[in-house]
């Protein structure tokens, strides 16, 4: 497959075999890059294709970095509860123990469902010790997933900076995900996917999952893949956190980035 690179800046690159997109890809890049720009912060987004012959990355530099996948690690770490059978659906209870964690959507019973939603982290802290370091370090493996490390605490090597993975290996773990290519049953997908819904328009849904590592330095997340007429897209988006308010910019600049490319 013939392959061109776009060079826009030390910042953007658009990727694309047989260039359908480039005359889209070309104008919202800089689009994008306006976008983060704006608002002041340093990140990085990757958007590509299913089949990946269409890449689109801005701040290439930053998007081969890795960092902690704080609550993004709730999608492959689903599967693995599923696949373990610590959970069969999207109803599975989590009964809260009763210990208020600081957030009050936490303080509740939990289903899978809404445990993803709320990115409980009592309620997966409770799957991880029941699925234990050899099992993790099995699954990490086939799964490709960042540096596969889950250092010395099995309930927290997520959160804690121990396991680490790039936007751009977030979307080579995405496209096996979306392409059925992981060792998980249909069913088991179906399910993630069904609790990852985001957003759902006529025009378009989007499954996703964001992430907030507190780890030095921080760092918010934005993962997934959209759905719609114009086909499937994954993304992967990281931004440097300086002040606990940017966090919530990491949803916002990715769809405004995702419009801006004319994909939703």
């Amino acid at each position: 497959m013939r392959r061109l690179v776009i060079v826009f800046s030390a910042l953007a690159t658009v990727v694309c075999g047989g260039c359908v997109a480039r005359e889209a890809a070309t104008t919202g890049i800089d689009a994008v890059g306006d976008i983060f720009l704006a608002e002041g912060v340093t990140a990085t987004l990757v958007v590509a294709s299913v089949d990946g012959h269409i890449v689109i990355t801005h701040n290439a530099e930053r998007s081969v970095l890795r960092f902690s996948p704080a609550s993004t690690f709730k999608i492959p770490n689903t599967l693995i509860a599923l696949d373990s059978g610590i959970v069969d659906s999207r109803s599975s209870i989590f009964t809260w123990d009763g210990v208020d964690r600081g957030i009050e959507s936490w303080n509740r019973d939990q289903t899978l469902a809404t445990a993803f939603k709320v990115s409980c982290v009592w309620c997966y802290q409770e799957i991880a010790r029941k699925v234990g370091a050899e099992k993790y370090t099995e699954e990490l493996a086939a799964l490709d997933y960042g540096n596969q490390s889950i250092g010395g605490q099995v309930d927290s090597f997520w959160l804690d900076g121990s396991l680490k993975i790039s936007a751009v290996e977030q979307i080579a773990f995405l496209r096996r995900l979306y392409n059925h290519e992981l060792p998980f049953q249909a069913e088991h997908i179906e399910i993630l996917r069904q609790i990852m819904v985001t957003r759902a328009t006529e025009q378009y849904t989007i499954y996703a999952k964001t992430g907030w590592a507190t780890t030095s330095p921080q760092v918010a997340w934005y993962v997934g893949f959209v759905e719609s007429a114009k086909g499937p897209w994954l993304f992967a988006m990281n931004m440097r956190v300086d002040r606990p308010e940017q966090a919530k910019l990491r949803e916002e600049l990715s769809l405004r980035s995702l419009r801006a490319l004319g994909i939703i």
